[in-house]
């Protein structure tokens, strides 16, 4: 029966994924089409990055009433909906309304997910899991691409039923869900936000978050226009060339879960960015080199976030896990929310090649938080 269910995790977190790549790579092709500047990326990004932010915050609350099967049933259905609004849309404006469920959806059920695997899974699963979001980002891109010659809509109409299809299995699965809840201990009285905020490593944790995010979604928002724009790449090619980023993401969480046993998790942080570094640091060196660096970029950041999670968890356990990840992951979201729309107001007046430097701003910034939070304990 527990396996049976952590396949369902699973399968769930390749739902969570498959939307999180789609803008990022079909936004090329978009922006002409809608009549609207590149920037525009970012306004779509900062929408649905404030759903997840509101819905990270609710977590907690809505875990206590509906349980974790039925949050990642509603909120998996709720981002299908999206995704076909979006499939349907040909402005910009119904694009920005498409947004919102998007996000709401997508934060619920990252916030349940990360909860249930980090209170009852080792650290190997947590990385393992996210591996499975990787694989989600990997596929959308790749959809992206080979259906873009019948126009971007039918990209996002292919992936919105894959999504479909994934809420029917997470509708089957509810029994599971409830028999293992049942069993499970009671959690304890929400946290209250102040006092949360005041213990001991906690801020410096959510500077790690936000930093580590920031990182990551902008790398994966602005790859392929970055190869397009700036590397003279066809835009059908970079499409399929920033799934790279999400390949090196999947590949790097599955060779994570592997080693989690033998390095703890601020080891696996630490190489992870040093990783990362190394695939910023190619990015200006030729198109071939940068198509390189987008995946030794994902490779890098694999191990930092799923590791953040598992690690918060088990450092801070005196705290209701519900609300320290809900709070954590608003933090995270932040990042989302208004670093890819700042890269993109820069993008406008300077162009993608500042891009590089931009990254690396932030991959100093989750390096010396997690730096100083070893040094603390």
């Amino acid at each position: 029966m527990a396996t049976l269910l952590l396949a369902v995790i699973y399968l769930s977190y390749i739902s969570l994924g498959l939307p999180d790549s789609l803008l990022g790579a079909a936004w090329p092709a978009m922006h002409p089409q809608l009549h609207v500047p590149v920037s525009c990326a970012g306004i779509l990004s900062a929408i649905i990055s404030c759903g997840t932010v509101i819905s990270s915050l609710f977590s907690g609350r809505l875990l206590r009433r509906l349980k974790t099967g039925t949050v990642a049933f509603g909120s998996v259905l709720m981002t299908a909906a999206a995704l076909l609004g979006f499939s349907v849309s040909g402005r910009f404006s119904a694009l920005c309304i498409c947004a919102v469920p998007y996000g709401l959806g997508a934060g619920a059920v990252d916030a349940a997910l990360n909860h249930y695997v980090a209170v009852h899974y080792p650290a190997r699963h947590m990385n393992w899991l996210h591996s499975f979001w990787g694989i989600g980002c990997m596929l959308s891109p790749y959809i992206i691409s080979i259906r873009l010659q019948n126009g971007w809509q039918s990209g996002y109409r292919t992936v919105a039923v894959l999504q479909l299809i994934l809420t029917a299995l997470l509708f089957l699965s509810l029994p599971l869900w409830q028999q293992t809840e049942q069993a499970a201990p009671g959690q304890p009285a929400s946290s209250r936000l102040l006092p949360l905020l005041r213990k001991r490593g906690m801020l410096r944790s959510l500077g790690g978050f936000f930093s580590e995010c920031a990182l990551e979604s902008t790398a994966g928002l602005w790859a392929s226009s970055y190869l397009a724009a700036h590397r003279s790449i066809s835009v059908q090619t970079a499409a399929g060339a920033g799934a790279l980023f999400y390949l090196g993401i999947t590949l790097g969480r599955l060779t994570a879960g592997c080693l989690a046993e033998r390095l703890d998790d601020r080891k696996m942080i630490g190489t992870g960015l040093c990783i990362a570094a190394a695939g910023i640091l190619l990015l200006p060196v030729s198109a071939y080199a940068a198509v390189c660096g987008f995946f030794v970029i994902g490779f890098g950041c694999a191990p930092v976030y799923p590791c953040q999670i598992h690690e918060a968890a088990d450092r801070f356990r005196d705290t209701d896990t519900q609300t320290l990840l809900g709070v954590q992951m608003a933090c995270a979201y932040l990042g989302t929310t208004l670093m890819p729309p700042l890269f993109g107001m820069l993008a406008e007046y300077t162009g993608f090649s500042l891009l590089p430097l931009f990254l690396l701003c932030f991959l100093r910034g989750a390096y010396q938080n997690t730096h100083e939070e070893t040094n603390d304990h």
